[in-house]
């Protein structure tokens, strides 16, 4: 059995060895995500105000984005008010369903960019390269078949060197590169293996579930075409948002959604005071009719069901980022740990190989 599952081992290693290696690069590099966007686009990504300066409302946001870019029309909108970061707003281009961004001073209201894909900026071309390869839909479902190959490495892994703990300091340095190479790829493998089992296992979900919702609203039914707006535009987004506030104790909107399929309503996304570090910023909802501004939908995470409150943890858990600056520091090394494995491991599988042909 244990000979079996080795071989198994090397197999699924020897298939998935170079899709790791982009996955294990780019997603230490983005652990630091908005660092980079902030050190490479500081003009876009940042605001210089005083303590005590308030937001613009998002009606006359959202009508400046309009009137500047007056051939899409606004989908979403990132909310930041730290007095440090400025707002992003995702476009539609009119009459298409493609996507746009623009990064906006929140507090007076100007206009820092202009529109550019949401694949342009260097950290989000990244991010695709990350998930799907640069392939679209064919790369989400390359992405999750090699993160649930990275599962079974990781399950295996520990299986076929579950006694490591006899061994664990052991790092044979003088002895042959085999030997070394070998208590190398043990140690690096074990150590980093609860961070890439949790890495592997939220990477696969996420894109199942993305390949799910291409297939069914791209490939089963015709993706729409945005024309014009899809919400009563009489309705005052600032008092939504407002009003949001006071639905769920504590509710901080952080993430705006417009109606941009003819199927949606208006919703707002936020953050509550919880004891849970591992809650995400966009872990509870508020949802308004987009005709009547009634509320329709409300989601506290602090209410919800055990599934759904695991669910939203896999947001801080795949990113690292629900410790800081540490987690995130651990997250970004142990994220290079495949690259480790994967040279390490491939040596091996070389030198076994090289014995067995020449003994032949």
């Amino acid at each position: 059995m244990r000979k079996k599952l080795f071989k198994w081992h090397s197999i699924g290693a020897l298939i998935a060895i170079l899709p790791v290696i982009i996955i294990s690069i780019t997603g230490s590099i983005l652990v630091f995500k908005t660092e980079l966007d902030t050190w490479l686009m500081p003009n876009k990504m940042t605001v210089d105000v005083n303590s005590t300066q308030q937001r613009l409302s998002l009606d006359t946001l959202i009508a400046n984005v309009q009137k500047n870019n007056p051939k899409y029309e606004v989908a979403t909108w990132e909310i930041f008010d730290d007095k440090s970061r400025t707002d992003t707003a995702y476009l539609i281009e009119r009459g298409t369903h493609v996507w746009a961004k623009v990064y906006l001073n929140q507090y007076s209201g100007e206009m820092l960019s202009e529109p550019v894909g949401t694949s342009d900026d260097l950290t989000d071309w990244l991010l695709d390269l990350h998930y799907k390869f640069l392939l679209e839909t064919k790369g989400m479902f390359i992405g999750a078949i090699v993160s649930l190959i990275l599962l079974f490495l990781g399950i295996s892994g520990i299986i076929l060197y579950r006694k490591f703990w006899q061994h664990f300091f052991t790092l044979r340095i003088k002895l042959a590169t085999r030997i070394f190479f070998s208590d190398l790829h043990k140690m690096v493998g074990i150590s980093a293996s609860p961070v890439l089992l949790i890495l592997a296992f939220t990477g696969a979900y996420w894109n199942i579930l993305l390949v799910a919702h291409e297939v069914t609203e791209h490939v089963i039914e015709e993706p729409y075409d945005m024309i014009a707006p899809l919400h009563n535009t009489e309705l005052s987004i600032q008092s939504l948002y407002e009003k949001s506030k006071n639905e769920i104790d504590s509710f901080k909107p952080t993430y705006l959604v417009l109606p941009f399929e003819p199927k949606m309503d208006i919703t707002f996304y936020g953050e509550v005071d919880t004891p849970n570090p591992l809650n995400s910023e966009y872990s509870n909802m508020v949802t308004f009719d987009k005709n009547s501004g009634k509320t329709t939908f409300m989601q506290d995470i602090r209410e919800a069901n055990v599934l759904m409150v695991i669910d939203d943890s896999f947001r801080k858990l795949h990113f690292g980022y629900f410790a800081g600056l540490t987690s995130k520091i651990i997250w970004c090394v142990l994220g290079l740990s495949p690259v480790i494995l994967a040279f390490t491991g491939l040596y091996l599988y070389w030198f076994r190989k090289r014995k067995k042909f020449k003994k032949s």
